[in-house]
């Protein structure tokens, strides 16, 4: 077994990645370099034709933080319902049980029927462009037609088509600032 000898140094980077040091922490001497890639790395060449979040982490995503923002904000919402709620012979410890109940329910109740509308949009929109085969602004406004028009559909065609039109143009807006945000306030 012979020896080949490379003009390249194996502790210089190659093109497209960076060294790693597992000990530069440790303020010690470093032991062995590592190249890691800088660039996502894909099992398959058709991955990395794609840059969007599958159905899984769409799902995942829009039923999070839609649960998240509205259980915070009916947190929110049942502290200042509990502060009303207080008698003037209330103990601090009666008043502090009040406010964690009152914020705890509030929370969960309008966590859980937010997060469904974020999963009905999740659902409704990886349909779309599943179908569609297109991942633009018309999905997700339609997406969010379909959403408003699904949560509201028990309570009639009229409210349906309301809810729908509704649920259109937040989905709508919301993109629209996204796009605003990414070219005006990004660098």
């Amino acid at each position: 077994m012979s020896y080949s000898n490379n003009d390249s140094d194996p502790n210089q980077p190659q093109p497209g990645t960076r060294l790693y040091n597992p000990y530069q922490d440790l303020h010690m001497p470093s032991q062995k370099l590592y190249n890691l890639s800088t660039s996502p790395e894909f099992l398959f060449a058709e991955e990395s034709l794609r840059q969007r979040r599958s159905w899984g982490e769409n799902l995942t995503f829009y039923t999070g933080s839609a649960y998240l923002a509205a259980s915070v904000a009916g947190g929110a919402a049942g502290f200042f319902s509990a502060f009303r709620s207080f008698e003037p012979t209330d103990t601090i410890k009666l008043k502090v049980n009040r406010i964690l109940n009152s914020s705890g329910h509030s929370g969960r109740v309008w966590g859980n029927r937010i997060g469904i509308v974020g999963l009905i949009y999740a659902g409704t929109e990886s349909g779309i462009v599943a179908v569609t085969d297109r991942d633009d602004v018309w999905s997700s406004v339609a997406a969010g037609l379909g959403t408003g028009a699904i949560c509201r559909a028990a309570r009639g065609v009229r409210s349906a088509a309301v809810a729908g039109a509704l649920g259109g143009l937040a989905a709508g807006a919301v993109v629209a600032g996204k796009q605003a945000l990414k070219r005006y306030a990004m660098i």
